[in-house]
């Protein structure tokens, strides 16, 4: 391991919005903050929106500072990765942002019942092989729905459009989710919200140097919509 990501790890330590917890301490247990994010980290009642996967943190600080109506969190695994997400933050004094470093598949362990009120998941691993993988597989939607609020939005952008189609299906299957928009190249119809367009990821970037269309894909939680606009 280089130094500088040995440097990282122990500046990780110190970063008050970082929040990171071993393996053995969470795996079938409560995280101590669990239910607790409102008043104990963010000290307002404000929705909680989640970004699942977040690397470096772009996304989650983009919408960050467009929105301080709403407190973010962004969750990834790579330490290294938060550790630019996390001191960004700080530099800029946006504290309604923090970060946690954990697995996807324990993110259980660290939020209640109607705790969070939304999911970013942009660019994941469409994992080709491994659907149980997925993190919009069916496995993964029912650790989401144990603390997301009836009404909370969940929204995919991905460049691979059989991860895009896959959960389209899976959405559309399932009587608690309720599809509200699905767009397979969403710079050509533009039919999508600004923010979305707007806010780009590294890995956005490079898909669109390269010429790959993005998908995106929005669904809600536990309350009928109103109107559907999924399209093509």
């Amino acid at each position: 391991m280089g130094k500088d990501k040995l440097r990282r790890f122990e500046e990780n330590k110190s970063f008050i919005n970082l929040y990171e917890a071993p393996y053995s301490q969470i795996y079938g247990k409560d995280h101590p903050l669990k239910g607790r994010w409102a008043g104990d980290v963010f000290g307002n009642d404000n929705p909680i929106i989640l970004e699942l996967g977040c690397g470096k943190g772009e996304y989650t600080l983009a919408l960050a500072r467009g929105n301080r109506q709403q407190n973010y969190i962004g969750v990834d695994i790579k330490g290294a990765r938060l550790w630019r997400g996390a001191r960004t933050a700080l530099e800029e004094k946006l504290d309604h942002v923090a970060f946690i470093r954990t697995r996807i598949e324990l993110i259980g362990s660290f939020f209640a019942s109607d705790e969070v009120s939304g999911i970013w998941i942009t660019f994941p691993d469409p994992q080709p092989r491994k659907e149980n993988k997925r993190l919009t597989s069916p496995r993964f939607l029912e650790g989401y729905l144990k603390f997301l609020r009836p009404g909370a939005v969940v929204h995919l952008k991905t460049d691979n459009r059989p991860l895009h189609d896959y959960t389209r299906k899976i959405v559309e299957s399932r009587p608690d989710c309720i599809l509200l928009q699905a767009d397979t190249d969403i710079y050509r119809h533009r039919t999508v919200p600004d923010m979305v367009l707007e806010v780009k990821t590294f890995y956005e970037e490079m898909f669109l140097r390269e010429g790959k269309p993005i998908t995106y894909l929005q669904f809600s939680t536990g309350l009928p919509a109103t109107g559907s606009r999924a399209g093509g």
